[in-house]
């Protein structure tokens, strides 16, 4: 399971075998047995490097298929919201404060 997420997602981010192990600094033949699934059960520390590069969660290679679809989808549709009302990504960090006080607020009112 974690290789086929582990292919899936590198494909998604148009990465090649070499140049995800490259990068993760991982030998290309030990990339290609875990996302062959011939090695499922690979150290924590080469997920976690590969999790890195691919810019997801640890947990997010050793989920099930579906929750991973279900979060790109649900990122996805925040993103796509956040174009809509036109907000690019360099407006993203000055909008960041708003989000910060609003989860405060809410964390206050949650409180009382």
């Amino acid at each position: 399971m974690i290789g086929t997420n582990i292919n899936r997602i590198r494909k998604r981010r148009n990465l090649t075998l070499s140049e995800l192990a490259e990068r993760a600094d991982v030998s290309k033949s030990y990339l290609s047995n875990i996302e062959h699934n011939l090695n499922d059960n690979p150290s924590i520390q080469i997920v976690e490097k590969l999790a890195e590069v691919l810019n997801v969660e640890v947990v997010t290679l050793l989920g099930e298929e579906d929750q991973i679809l279900l979060k790109d989808n649900e990122w996805n549709d925040f993103i796509n919201n956040l174009k809509a009302i036109g907000i690019t990504k360099l407006d993203f960090d000055q909008y960041r404060i708003v989000f910060e006080f609003i989860k405060w607020k809410n964390q206050q009112d949650e409180q009382k």
